[in-house]
């Protein structure tokens, strides 16, 4: 081992040392930038203010806008459950009602909220009338019988399975 290796080591260690601590410098220097930029922009109205007057002003901002937070977070609660009330699952089954008659011209149309209640409206087309029904739904079922397209209408609008005798449509929510 020569004299010049121990010397040769302590210069490179030496250097990289130099090398991390420019690095290092480097990084605090890009930090302190952009806490200099932040503070920048909390005291750009505050020329001439002191600092706790400007921090009890910002303290205060802060304040209010969680009081606005939570006075929306419970707007956006009571909307939740106005939405679980609102007719929003609809169905649409067109069938023919009579063998003598083509095209699909009747039909039954279920509008339920969330929780299953709503209504079933159906209309019968024969060549020379129509009839039109309507029938509450609480909880997915009705008190008064239903056919079997109206059954049908009704999974459907709920999610269920709707096979049945008729056409199952859903509206397009951006239609019209």
């Amino acid at each position: 081992m020569s004299a010049a290796d121990p010397l040769a080591w302590t210069a490179g260690l030496a250097l990289l040392v130099a090398v991390l601590a420019v690095l290092l410098a480097l990084a605090l220097h890009r930090r302190q930038h952009r806490l200099s930029e932040r503070l920048r922009t909390v005291f750009a109205e505050a020329e001439g203010e002191e600092l706790t007057t400007v921090l009890a002003r910002q303290a205060r901002r802060v304040e209010a806008t969680e009081a606005r937070v939570e006075g929306l977070e419970g707007r956006i609660e009571g909307l939740r459950g106005d939405l679980r009330q609102v007719l929003q699952h609809v169905a649409v089954v067109r069938y023919d009602a009579f063998g003598d008659m083509g095209g699909r011209m009747s039909f039954s149309v279920a509008l339920v909220d969330d929780h299953g209640d709503g209504m079933v409206l159906s209309s019968i087309h024969a060549r020379g009338e129509s009839r039109t029904y309507a029938k509450g739904v609480v909880g997915g079922r009705s008190d008064q019988t239903l056919s079997p397209e109206e059954q049908q209408a009704l999974a459907a609008a709920r999610g269920e399975d709707a096979s049945g005798p008729g056409r199952v449509e859903r509206p397009r929510a951006d239609a019209g």
